[in-house]
């Protein structure tokens, strides 16, 4: 897993790098967004966080996203056993692809990203991280999108199915 999420981070890097580097072709977004979902594994009852989204745009239809940011995944008693499974929290850094299915740069849109979850509870270590997304995004900023978010570490796997609420400023 620690090889994976060396070559994830490097692939962010390089794409980071490239388009910054040639900025005058591209424009650029800013976008800060809420996230809140329900969890697909039993150990945990919401789960809810913030990020912050860099958007490169390649052209009016495709977008490279890096994002980042804070998910917590509250904890909950599993059955009547008595025993609570702790809550969990982790920093995603992610990048991606985002296409528009018109040409306007707005409407309806498909999303896939890729990255590392770094787990802030002591001993969580690092997740892969994969989140794929549809939604809609209005040309005044608004953005809100359908997403799944899956964490995989070490051969076991939780994630969450939630709406993601942003709004983005052009640069």
């Amino acid at each position: 897993m620690k090889t994976i999420t060396k070559i994830i981070a490097t692939s962010a890097a390089v794409v980071a790098l490239f388009f910054t580097t040639n900025a005058n072709a591209q424009s650029r977004n800013f976008g800060i967004g809420l996230n809140v979902g329900v969890p697909t594994s039993d150990a945990y009852n919401v789960a809810i966080g913030g990020d912050l989204r860099y958007q490169f745009n390649v052209d009016k239809q495709l977008s490279i996203p890096v994002t980042a940011g804070y998910t917590h995944l509250n904890g909950k008693e599993i059955g009547d056993s008595g025993v609570n499974y702790p809550s969990f929290g982790y920093i995603p850094v992610k990048v991606g692809a985002k296409y528009f299915f018109n040409d306007s740069g707005a409407g309806a849109y498909g999303l896939a990203e890729l990255g590392a979850g770094f787990g802030t509870n002591e001993g969580s270590g690092t997740s892969f991280v994969y989140s794929p997304a549809i939604g809609y995004a209005w040309s005044n900023g608004l953005d809100l999108g359908i997403k799944y978010e899956g964490l995989a570490q070490d051969g076991t796997s939780t994630g969450y199915v939630g709406l993601r609420l942003a709004y983005g400023f052009k640069l």
